[in-house]
């Protein structure tokens, strides 16, 4: 069957306008030009960010101005954006496809490695989009909301689901969630709501049960996490970690991660079958490594060479700093107080670095697939 691009993210766009009007939040828009904008605005288009009415429609009305300052700021993070995907995703994608198709000739650290780097190829990949999509409507005098927020560095499920594909996840809140009760419900009902929300969004991504496992997984982690809280804090105050807030920080975060990661397997899995495989393999063949070059040949039967997964980690390093530097406000606006040698200096820095560094097989966004 023959569908439109990015049918699912414009649908569901439409659907928050429609329920919206249904509800009585909001009055029809009568201008249909207007409307079709609002359905068709093609920065965000074929993949998000998920855009309200009330939030995207009232600018279309707006005059917008060239204004040097808005442009700029708009072209910056397009830049960011093709570091993302180009630089990072893209070049990850070379180890975690060769692994991830034939997961049965690897086991142990290169499984590891491949699931891990997927997981910051998906939030490279996506999140680039959403950068570029950003700086291109700002570029034209248009604000589209955030749609990723650091979320490895989440110390909780529910504060990584408000920072991942934000516009979705509140898409699923408010039009699902919430329709179904929400938490206004008894606690049997709410946990039922929670499960049963990620478990359609886990559908949502592909008639395959390996999302469907993915988000069940999510499901079960958010329950989970609700059933433990009290427990968990009995733990921090017997052991004293709130009295060292930076390592139990450290504590939270990495273990936050590595169930994210562990459910991306079910994720990036072609079938149950090789999911099931990866999981059971993942800490098998660590007696053989036993050196640097048993390491780097390892790395090598992944179909990516030394240099070009030092350029990956080194890349990661530089986006996770820049993700910690953000924690304290813009990183714009920081850069556009230094001296103008600094400031030109960055930006061609970023430009070649993408230049030099951009993978030599582009790859398609993964969230066009759904």
């Amino acid at each position: 069957m023959l569908l439109p691009i990015g049918i699912s993210f414009y649908t569901f766009q439409t659907l928050s306008y429609t329920i919206d009007v249904y509800r009585g939040k909001r009055k029809p828009e009568t201008h249909f030009g207007i409307f079709a904008l609002y359905v068709s605005f093609f920065p965000q288009l074929v993949a998000g960010p998920i855009e309200r009415s009330d939030r995207l429609m009232p600018q279309f009305y707006q005059k917008h101005d060239f204004d040097y300052y808005r442009v700029t700021d708009g072209l910056k993070r397009m830049a960011w954006g093709f570091f993302k995907k180009l630089v990072i995703a893209d070049n990850l994608s070379r180890l975690v496809d060769t692994v991830y198709n034939n997961p049965t000739s690897f086991s142990g650290i290169q499984l590891i490695i491949a699931t891990v780097f997927f997981a910051f190829q998906i939030f490279c990949d996506f999140s680039g989009y959403s950068d570029i999509a950003i700086g291109a409507a700002q570029v034209m005098g248009f604000k589209l909301m955030e749609n990723f927020k650091r979320p490895y560095f989440s110390k909780s499920i529910s504060e990584f689901w408000n920072r991942w594909h934000i516009s979705l996840s509140s898409w699923f809140r408010d039009y699902f969630y919430i329709s179904l009760g929400g938490n206004r419900v008894k606690i049997p009902r709410y946990y039922f709501n929670l499960f049963f929300t990620f478990l359609i969004s886990g559908l949502w991504h592909g008639a395959n049960w390996t999302f469907v496992l993915w988000g069940a997984l999510h499901g079960l982690y958010l329950i989970i996490e609700k059933l433990i809280t009290n427990i968990r804090m009995k733990l921090v105050k017997s052991l004293r970690l709130e009295k060292v807030p930076f390592i139990y920080k450290c504590i939270q975060v990495s273990i936050i991660f590595s169930l994210v990661c562990f459910a991306w397997i079910f994720f990036r899995a072609n079938n149950i079958g090789e999911a099931i495989y990866i999981v059971r393999n993942l800490f098998v063949g660590f007696d053989k490594i036993n050196n640097i070059s048993a390491l780097t040949s390892n790395i090598r039967a992944m179909g990516i060479s030394m240099f070009d997964f030092f350029i990956a980690i080194l890349s990661i390093g530089i986006m996770e700093v820049v993700h910690l530097w953000q924690r304290s406000g813009s990183i714009r606006k920081k850069i556009k107080s230094k001296p103008l040698v600094i400031r030109w200096s960055l930006y061609a820095g970023l430009i070649m670095y993408i230049i030099f560094f951009t993978s030599t097989s582009s790859q398609q966004f993964i969230y066009f697939q759904f």
